[in-house]
Parts: structure tokens; sequence; C-alpha cells
């Protein structure tokens, strides 16, 4: 199956849920058009769900971690949640996960962006 993606809101976080395989040409292409996209929009808080994500070949893993590297650079924030099988072998073998915040559950990767907003705030 080729890249299929959605995307919604949760408060001031952009989801935006992949699901298929993410492979050289059409699928890497789409997903770099639509991070680049979103970044172009203003996006800054960007949550990438992987839970249903098969594959993710050298393009998309780049595309990702540049959208990491030009939010961090406008004060936003680019996580991770649910990858699993190959896909959370790849990012680890190659320390993707090192530097961009990887979760579980969404549900948890939301309460971060939360923390990261309170933190920021001048008492």
């Amino acid at each position: 199956m080729g890249l299929q993606i959605s995307i919604r809101e949760s408060a001031d976080v952009t989801i935006l849920a992949l699901q298929g395989r993410v492979t050289i040409g059409v699928d890497s292409d789409l997903l770099n058009v639509h991070l680049k996209k979103l970044v172009a929009q203003r996006v800054r808080k960007l949550l990438l769900n992987l839970e249903d994500v098969t594959q993710l070949d050298s393009l998309a893993i780049s595309a990702v971690v540049g959208t990491y590297v030009s939010l961090a650079r406008q004060g936003g924030s680019l996580k991770l949640v649910c990858p699993s099988g190959r896909v959370q072998e790849v990012l680890r073998v190659i320390h993707v996960a090192d530097f961009i915040p990887t979760f579980e559950d969404e549900t948890q990767a939301l309460a971060s962006f939360r923390r990261e907003g309170n933190a920021a705030r001048p008492r």
C-alpha cells in the first residue's frame, strides 16, 4: 500500500498521521511536500504519528529530520509517536530517537507539548 496522510488538530498541535509504506518516489515526495507546507503555514507543534507505517526510506527520514531542525530553529518542535517494528528499529539504529522525542502513545505526546508550553511561560 502506498502512503496515505491525514491531518488533524488537537488544541495547538498539528497531527500528521501516516499509513502505509514511505518509500523512494511518490511517497517520500508526498511526505516532504506535506511537511514543508506545514512549516510554511507556521505550524510550530507537529506530531508525526507512525503507528501504521510499515517502512520509512532514507528520503522520508531526511524529510522528518529536516522538518525537526526547521521547527527547532523557529521555536517549534516535532515529535514522533508509535513507531513500531522495522520503522522503530531503523530510527533506533540511525539514532533519530536520540534527538527527536518519541512516545509510545498519542496522549503522552500531546501532554508533552502542554508541559513545554507551561515551562516556557515566565513566572
